[in-house]
């Protein structure tokens, strides 16, 4: 029994003087290696702190620069040795902690990310689980104006899993949260995103939420499709459930747009206070909130979600909720938007027999 503790013993002396003797070389020569090979590979600037080895095998990198494109205060990943043999690399668990990356879309649609200059044929990469925490992306939109305008992804949260069991078993388990913020950095809404998904099986089951949205801070990507007139408030409340079996992909969801407040005060009709001028407020309740159910049908490897498909289907989930309102009022409504909908004066027509 004392033979067997001695040698467990000396087996476990070698490995730690293993790791000592590894961790200082790594700190001795893989900064400097690491550094070379991303200069190399993606042509940006790289500074790179310490790179250390811990128990049982988990390689950390921190303080990584990349150029003006990321920091991150700390990556740790676990790589399977045996994997190396045959030349796959294989990552049981990949850890990123405070990220920060700065992405620019410029005047002409090009985005700053750099192009992987890889010789030679890529190593396959399997990732079984990742974790990033307290991350942050900078979005800088320079196409649509020359300053940019700026949306920043705060406080950003990715967890990812493979389901090990049962074996037959192929989906990953996913969950994303996110708090969006504007170039004042105040915060206008908050995304969460969570299900599992199997690619192989082209089968999902997800939910996505987001939460307290001010739609005027992204007023310049939806135009005038939410309101011909300037609105200085309008909050999204959303959930979408995100189901899919043998790659028919169909997402439910329940729409809610309130608190909305113009800009400039309605402009009153000489002839009836009650007509509006904005083709939004025809669709509204009497407590003046949008709500909207409507699916959406695809393909979960090609999803066709184009702006013109979305703002049809909605539009008809509207028209649905018009039979609430009253015929006469809804056609005094239609009759002073005519001039600009002709095409939603027509079917509330159609819809009432007129």
């Amino acid at each position: 029994m004392k033979r067997r503790y001695k040698i467990i013993l000396w087996i476990g002396g070698i490995f730690l003087i293993f790791l000592a003797v590894a961790n200082i070389l790594l700190g001795m020569y893989a900064p400097k290696i690491i550094q070379q090979q991303i200069e190399q590979n993606l042509k940006l600037k790289c500074s790179l702190s310490k790179v250390s080895l811990s128990f049982p095998f988990t390689v950390n990198l921190e303080k990584l620069e990349l150029g003006d494109l990321a920091s991150i205060k700390k990556i740790s990943l676990c790589p399977n040795l045996f994997a190396l043999l045959f030349g796959k690399i294989v990552i049981h668990g990949l850890n990123i902690v405070e990220p920060i990356i700065s992405l620019e879309l410029a005047a002409d649609g090009k985005l700053n990310l750099p192009v992987f200059d890889q010789k030679g044929k890529a190593p396959e990469i399997y990732l079984t689980s990742l974790n990033l925490r307290d991350g942050k992306i900078i979005f800088t939109d320079k196409k649509i104006s020359p300053e940019g305008f700026q949306l920043i992804i705060n406080k950003l949260n990715i967890k990812v899993a493979k389901v090990a069991l049962p074996l037959s078993y192929l989906a990953t388990d996913f969950s994303m949260s996110a708090e969006l913020l504007s170039n004042q950095r105040d915060v206008f809404g908050k995304i969460i995103f969570k299900g599992w998904l199997d690619y192989l099986a082209r089968a999902m089951d997800a939910q996505l939420e987001v939460k307290d949205l001010d739609l005027t801070k992204l007023s310049v990507y939806y135009g005038n499709f939410i309101s011909n007139r300037k609105l200085s408030s309008a909050r999204l409340n959303l959930t979408s459930i995100f189901k899919a079996k043998h790659n028919a992909l169909r997402i439910s969801t329940d729409f809610n747009l309130s608190n909305l407040v113009y800009a400039q005060p309605l402009e009153q009709h000489p002839l009836d206070l009650d007509l509006v001028k904005n083709a939004l407020d025809l669709f509204m309740d009497t407590q003046g909130v949008l709500h909207l159910e409507f699916v959406l049908d695809t393909l979960l490897d090609n999803p066709a979600l184009s702006q013109e498909k979305i703002q049809k289907i909605i539009l008809k989930a509207a028209m649905k909720n018009l039979s609430k309102q009253s015929p006469q009022k809804l056609m005094d409504k239609a009759i002073s938007l005519y001039d600009q909908y002709k095409g939603v004066g027509k079917e509330i027509k159609a819809i009432f027999g007129q």
